[in-house]
C-alpha cells in the first residue's frame, strides 16, 4: 500500500485523473475497478471516480507495486539540463522564457536530456521553488511548445491551479501569440488574413494545405502584416488566430511565400547560400487579454511580454 498526502498542486482534480499520474502505467479498466472495491481510497473511505481531491486528504493504493513508476528513476533528472534559460518575465505563479532555435521543449524520441522543461526545473529546483520529493502528481511544466527550430517565448506554470488556468485562456484564444518571420519575395496585400484547411501527416511530419475543407483538415488562420522589406525578402508580424502544427511554415509557403531558412516547405536551392540553418521564425510577443477569466492570473491582464532581441531582423536596417 502507497499512501499519498493531497497538497495544494494535487488538489482540485479528479480521483482517477490523480491516481493515474501517480500509477500511470495502471490500466483504466482495473483503476476504475480498484476504486469500486475500495482498494483505492481517499480518507480511509470509499469514493468515486470523479471524487475531487482537497488539501489535507489522503489516497491510500492498495495496488501492486509495479504499477508505481521505479524507485530507481531519478526525481532529479532534470539535473542533467544545462542552466542557459533566458528569462522575459517571471513571477510566483509563471516564468515565461525565450526559448532558443535548436533546442527541443520537450523531451522527445531522440532522447535528448537538455530540453526547455528540464532548464526551467532545475532553474527552480535550485532557487528553492521546487522540490520533487514534495510533489505527488505535479512538476513545473509548459503551457504552449513551439518546434526545435523555432524560437521565442514558451509559458511555463510553477503550480497546478496557473496551469489549468493558462492552459484555459490559450484554448479559448486569450492570450495573444504574435511571431516575427522573415519571407522570400513580397506579399501582397500587405496586411492580410490567411484562412485555409491544413491536414497533418503524423508519419512524415508535414501539414498539407488545401482551400476547401476536406476529412481530417482543421481550419488555420494566420494574421500577418509586413513591417520591412529588402530587394528579396519581407519581415512580417504575424498573430496566430488558430494553433495548428507548422501552421505559418505552411500557411506563407502555400501562399507563394515560404520562410527564410525551411526546406521542409520551401526549398533548399532557395535556401542555398543564405546561411540560414534554421526557418526565420520567433514567437516573440504575447499578450494577456483574459479579463476575469485569468482567475489568480488577473494582475496579468492587458499586459505584454516581448523578447529583447530577434536575430534575423538585423537583415532588415529600416526595422
Amino acid at each position: 500500500m502507497k499512501a499519498f498526502p493531497i497538497n495544494q498542486n494535487d488538489a482540485g482534480q479528479r480521483l482517477d485523473r490523480f491516481v493515474k499520474k501517480v500509477a500511470p502505467t495502471l490500466p483504466g479498466g482495473l483503476l476504475q475497478r480498484y476504486i469500486r472495491i475500495k482498494r483505492i481510497k481517499v480518507n480511509g473511505k470509499r469514493a468515486e471516480n470523479n471524487t475531487i481531491l482537497s488539501p489535507g486528504d489522503l489516497v491510500e493504493l492498495y495496488i501492486n507495486d509495479e504499477f508505481f513508476p521505479p524507485e530507481e528513476t531519478s526525481p532529479l533528472a532534470f539535473l542533467a539540463a544545462k542552466r542557459e534559460l533566458n528569462i522575459v518575465y517571471e513571477d510566483e505563479n509563471l516564468l515565461l522564457a525565450d526559448k532558443e532555435p535548436g533546442l527541443v521543449v520537450h523531451e522527445d524520441e531522440s532522447g535528448e536530456r537538455d530540453t526547455l522543461i528540464r532548464r526551467i526545473q532545475r532553474y527552480l529546483y535550485e532557487k528553492g521553488e521546487y522540490d520533487p520529493a514534495a510533489e505527488n502528481s505535479f512538476s513545473p511544466a509548459l503551457c504552449n511548445r513551439i518546434d526545435r527550430n523555432t524560437g521565442g517565448i514558451v509559458i511555463a506554470a510553477k503550480n497546478a491551479a496557473t496551469l489549468r488556468v493558462v492552459n484555459e485562456l490559450i484554448r479559448e484564444r486569450l492570450i495573444e501569440k504574435y511571431y516575427l518571420c522573415v519571407v522570400f519575395g513580397h506579399p501582397v496585400p500587405k496586411e492580410a488574413t490567411l484562412k485555409n484547411f491544413l491536414l497533418k501527416d503524423e508519419r512524415e511530419k508535414l501539414v498539407s494545405v488545401f482551400n476547401q475543407p476536406r476529412p481530417g483538415a482543421r481550419t488555420a488562420m494566420t494574421k500577418y502584416r509586413v513591417t520591412a522589406e529588402t530587394d528579396r525578402f519581407s519581415l512580417l508580424e504575424v498573430e496566430l488566430l488558430t494553433g495548428r502544427t507548422h501552421q505559418i511554415r505552411a500557411q506563407m509557403a502555400y501562399a507563394g511565400h515560404p520562410l527564410l531558412g525551411d526546406t521542409k516547405y520551401g526549398t533548399a536551392a532557395l535556401n542555398r547560400g543564405t546561411g540560414w540553418r534554421f526557418q526565420a521564425l520567433y514567437a516573440y510577443r504575447v499578450r494577456f487579454n483574459a479579463g476575469e477569466r485569468a482567475e489568480h492570473l488577473s494582475y496579468l491582464n492587458g499586459r505584454a511580454f516581448q523578447v529583447k532581441r530577434v536575430p534575423f531582423t538585423d537583415i532588415f536596417p529600416t526595422f
